[in-house]
């Protein structure tokens, strides 16, 4: 797999998890290009950590990532490894994402990806979890990817469904404070 700068990532073996597609990947960089400088950035469901890796190359300033699967833990730590650069900071935390979630209490991060199995059923506790542990920064937004077939995006106490935007089968769903 290949990133911003035609950076190649290592990617996990067999269809374990689902990547970002390289179009959706690509407007959402394009929607927050501004923003991801100097940023603080929350990858959660990280997969092997394409998202992440590119938030790094594009000048974010710390990157945190929760990933459930151990062996894809060890790809996130080696993609990420090679794309931080002096100045860069990042933590691959590995575990269920909502019992992982109240240890980041405390933390404010400017920019969250959320690409959970489309299937599941963590998006609106996660999204709640966001929320009532005040991970965002008032200035910042979560974008959400999901498939229109498995999920609708809903309003969140204390977030607001700001915009949704459709790529294909992939859609993503952004949310700030109110």
């Amino acid at each position: 797999m290949r990133i911003y700068g035609n950076r190649q990532l290592k990617t996990l073996p067999g269809e374990t998890t689902r990547p970002t597609t390289g179009r959706v990947r690509e407007a959402l960089f394009n929607i927050w290009q501004g923003a991801i400088a100097d940023s603080r950035w929350l990858d959660l469901c990280a997969g092997n950590g394409s998202i992440g890796a590119e938030a790094l190359c594009r000048g974010a300033r710390e990157v945190v990532g929760i990933e459930q699967l151990k062996n894809a833990c060890a790809i996130i730590e080696e993609n990420w490894r090679k794309m931080a650069q002096a100045g860069q900071h990042f933590q691959v935390i590995q575990g269920n994402i909502l019992s992982q979630l109240p240890k980041l209490q405390g933390q404010v991060f400017d920019r969250i990806y959320f690409d959970p199995p489309y299937a599941s059923e963590l998006y609106d506790p996660v999204l709640s979890a966001i929320a009532d542990f005040q991970l965002l920064h008032p200035q910042g937004e979560i974008a959400a990817e999901y498939s229109r077939q498995f999920w609708k995006p809903i309003e969140i106490p204390q977030l607001s469904l700001s915009r949704t935007k459709h790529y294909g089968h992939s859609s993503l769903a952004f949310y700030q404070v109110k």
